[in-house]
């Protein structure tokens, strides 16, 4: 199954592209599919990726909770905005 993840504003900077597709074998849960995006991206962009102010959409709805990550979905971060 076949996984596009975006990122934005900083976080790309962090991980060091703006998307990506990660192919995976099964379904996850949100958090575990960001364990094998910080594998594949090293340990600076899972610190990146699960910093409490990083929120995180799915197929471009933001979730809080559980969340199955299944084939084709679209997983974006957005990093905190600040404006004035």
């Amino acid at each position: 199954m076949t996984v596009r993840v975006l990122f934005f504003a900083s976080l790309k900077e962090a991980v060091g592209c703006e998307s990506l597709s990660i192919d995976l074998p099964e379904q996850l849960e949100l958090s575990a599919f960001i364990d094998r995006l910080a594998e594949q991206l090293g340990a600076h962009a899972h610190q990146a990726l699960t910093s409490e102010s990083v929120r995180v959409a799915v197929n471009q709805e933001l979730r809080n909770g559980p969340q199955v990550i299944s084939d084709g979905d679209e997983v974006a971060f957005l990093p905190p905005v600040t404006g004035g």
